[in-house]
């Protein structure tokens, strides 16, 4: 349903996905009350209006939305078949689709009407919440390589999360791994211990710096990774973030 949300965290949707009818009015109804702007984007075009949530009626089961001041954009968003749309609620990424739109009115005002989506997406959960790791002294993972491919081998992490770590590959050891496990690999932790979980590689984002030097970031999921393992991951998560903010107040 949501594939042609293009980007690394939607590859695994469906863990994020959010089916209770009363859940999803509720979170609407929220993006609604703030004022939260939503990216309205007709599937299959370059097209994209900013909306908002204007009501939710639950009994009729109808989402009223905001029209777009441009007439004949208008006109295309309803001549198509599938909508996205995407917002944020209090730092959470939402996600949903519409098969289809209707020309409404709502308080005498033009708008846009459609069902309540049957399932969203609602992304960073709070266990998935990513923080940057130190770039100074990084964090870093072994990960154990063929021979013929250097062995075990370091590599410096970028961010980590409870949900997995981004890690930098310059050298391009890794080739194009997208979709290989490693096992037994080993993350050390300052102050908190060694991590030993299994990654597999998610994603790849090759980045051309201004010296024209390639920093290639590799996204990886922890695979069978303990219940303690995973405490120390939030662990290090919680010293990184009292560090943050520390240095936000002024106190380190």
């Amino acid at each position: 349903m949501y594939p042609h949300f293009q980007d690394a965290e939607l590859e695994n949707w469906h863990d994020f996905e959010v089916e209770s009818r009363k859940e999803i009015t509720s979170l609407l109804r929220g993006i609604g009350e703030k004022n939260q702007l939503i990216r309205m984007l007709i599937h299959g075009e370059a097209d994209v209006c900013v909306t908002s949530i204007l009501e939710v009626d639950e009994p009729h089961n109808t989402v009223y939305l905001d029209c777009s001041i441009d007439r004949e954009q208008n006109k295309r968003i309803l001549a198509s078949r599938r909508l996205s749309f995407e917002t944020t609620l209090d730092k959470v990424r939402i996600l949903f689709a519409a098969d289809r739109i209707e020309a409404a009115t709502w308080q005498g005002n033009p708008a846009f009407k459609i069902a309540v989506p049957p399932t969203l997406i609602r992304l960073q959960r709070r266990e998935y919440y990513r923080i940057s790791t130190p770039v100074t002294n990084p964090v870093r993972v072994l990960i154990p390589l063929p021979d013929e491919l250097g062995g075990n081998t370091t590599f410096p992490l970028a961010d980590i999360s409870c949900g997995g770590i981004a890690i930098l590959d310059n050298k391009m050891m890794l080739g194009d791994a997208i979709g290989r496990n490693y096992a037994d690999c080993r993350i050390d932790l300052p102050e908190i211990g060694q991590v030993a979980t299994s990654l597999q590689i998610r994603n790849s984002l090759d980045l051309t710096l201004l010296n024209n030097k390639t920093n290639r970031r590799l996204g990886c999921e922890f695979v069978g990774i303990s219940r303690g393992m995973l405490s120390y991951v939030q662990r290090y998560i919680t010293k990184l973030e009292r560090e943050r903010n520390a240095r936000i107040a002024g106190l380190i």
